[in-house]
């Protein structure tokens, strides 16, 4: 058989039979060339200022006393716990999010699509609903938080364990259970809110609403330790969260237990979102908004950057909402309606470009 040649005339090739140019160079950095790199911190320091400049404005803007006296510390005192509640749902928000999008491989679901919000909902109006507006008053405190904590990670485990554990097991198949649950947790609560008193239904749609007043400084020592421990963790597996983003086959390939890691990055987010969303109330749209946002300005897959860009671009949207809001317009209590309206109409543009989910 003769043997066949290739042959290329010069005057008949193409641009795809050309060599590589020289300077078309491939790198495994996280962040591909130095305009990247520049890029990314240079927006790193602006959110760093941002932040700086907004915590400051938070606990000194207003402040009747002269800067330095004893009452000037001890009103930027008072204030600084609700500083606190923000830089903790900014931990808890970001890093369950990125995370969440992460192991489902989705970057438009959030978890709340889990049911969490539904089950805080369904907990607080079965409150209301059997105690009545006095035993709600009278069970506040530490010992109702933690009851919420484990109600909402118990149900998350229990759920991500059968689900994933079992031989069908696959987070589409868990995704959509969640769905509905958190319809059915929905209706079970509309049903009881229609049977509540006027006064009953007022005081439980002040605590449907998520707002930094709801926090109880009483749930600090509870909520830093654990939002510490779980964002930590993640944090110190960004590495297998690189892998995992490549997809089951690729990781199952690389040594990794794709069903083990994803299995703990869940309850890991699990704890996250029962955190804030126990500690302020559902906020559906905000960690969708800095998720969305943090993969923007880092430019990158690697998680060692994106968490905290998603970390401190959501506490500089917190933060700012709340001065802007508080100081300028008077009005604190519409901030979370703000920033859920900012967060759906992204949600929309994201969803209308993308053509699908």
């Amino acid at each position: 058989m003769a043997e066949v040649k290739r042959t290329t005339d010069p005057a008949t090739s193409t641009d795809a039979d050309a060599a590589p140019e020289p300077n078309c160079k491939r790198s495994a950095k996280t962040l591909p060339d130095r305009r990247s790199a520049v890029r990314f911190w240079a927006i790193i320091a602006v959110l760093v200022v941002a932040s700086a400049g907004f915590t400051y404005g938070l606990l000194a803007w207003g402040n009747p006393m002269p800067p330095g006296s004893r009452g000037f510390w001890l009103i930027a005192e008072m204030r600084m716990e609700n500083v606190i509640v923000m830089a903790v749902v900014a931990v808890c928000q970001a890093t369950a999010t990125v995370s969440f999008q992460t192991v489902t491989n989705n970057r438009i679901i959030t978890p709340s699509i889990m049911g969490f919000e539904s089950l805080y909902v369904a907990v607080q109006t079965t409150a209301v609903y059997f105690l009545g507006v006095a035993g709600v008053l009278a069970l506040q405190g530490t010992g109702q938080f933690v009851l919420q904590l484990v109600l909402m990670v118990g149900l998350a485990t229990l759920l991500y364990g059968w689900l994933l554990s079992g031989r069908l097991g696959n987070i589409q198949i868990m995704l959509l259970i969640g769905i509905i649950i958190g319809g059915g947790l929905g209706s079970i609560s509309t049903f009881m809110q229609r049977l509540l008193t006027p006064s009953e239904f007022d005081v439980l749609a002040a605590r449907l609403f998520g707002n930094i007043s709801n926090a109880d400084a009483s749930y600090l020592p509870i909520a830093i330790p654990l939002c510490l421990a779980a964002a930590g963790t993640l944090w110190l597996s960004s590495r297998r969260l690189n892998v995992i983003s490549l997809g089951r086959d690729v990781a199952t390939n690389l040594g990794y237990n794709h069903k083990r890691e994803i299995l703990k990055v869940l309850v890991l987010v699990s704890v996250l979102m029962a955190v804030s969303t126990a500690l302020i109330g559902p906020m559906t749209f905000l960690g969708f908004l800095v998720a969305t946002l943090a993969y923007q300005f880092s430019d990158s897959f690697d998680h060692r950057l994106i968490f905290p860009m998603a970390v401190l671009t959501c506490y500089v949207v917190l933060t700012g909402a709340y001065f802007v809001m508080r100081h300028v317009f008077y009005a604190q209590g519409v901030v979370s309606i703000i920033i859920e309206l900012v967060g759906g109409l992204v949600f929309l543009t994201v969803i209308l470009r993308k053509g699908r989910l």
